[in-house]
């Protein structure tokens, strides 16, 4: 049985960059901004100070934002110990999650593929998603 591989950061671009219709946007510092039609749906975010480290008071460098259809599914993956994704009450209300890049490894490749494809198909227009779920039928 061949054992499902850890996510890397590598992955992440890679998964985001073969959604259709995807551009890349640089962000504030120079940070990578994955979108389908003008809008997000990957964003490696800078240093902010909702998200910093309870030891040291540090900002996390390596946080990444990811869409999410809605918010029982924001719940489903922040409220499951098995898996690395958080909030904070910045995102509260807003459909995304919040996950480490130092983190990621604790997700298989196929866990974050879902994760972004979903989050593809949250923020493109409906008949990108229609032809795209066609495709791999």
């Amino acid at each position: 049985m061949v054992r499902p591989r850890p996510a890397r950061v590598a992955d992440l671009h890679a998964l985001a960059l073969a959604m259709p219709h995807v551009t890349v946007e640089g962000g504030s510092q120079g940070n990578e901004v994955y979108q389908v039609g003008g809008k997000s749906f990957v964003y490696f975010r800078t240093p902010r100070p909702d998200a910093v480290d309870p030891a040291t008071g540090e900002k996390y460098d390596d946080v990444i934002v990811l869409w999410v259809p809605d918010e029982e599914d924001k719940r489903a993956l922040v409220e499951d110990p098995a898996t690395p994704f958080f909030t904070t009450p910045h995102f509260d209300g807003h459909p995304s999650v919040l996950v480490r890049a130092c983190r990621l490894g604790e997700l298989t490749r196929q866990q974050l593929a879902e994760v972004v494809e979903d989050g593809w198909c949250s923020r493109a227009s409906q008949r990108r998603v229609e032809t795209w779920r066609a495709s791999r039928a």
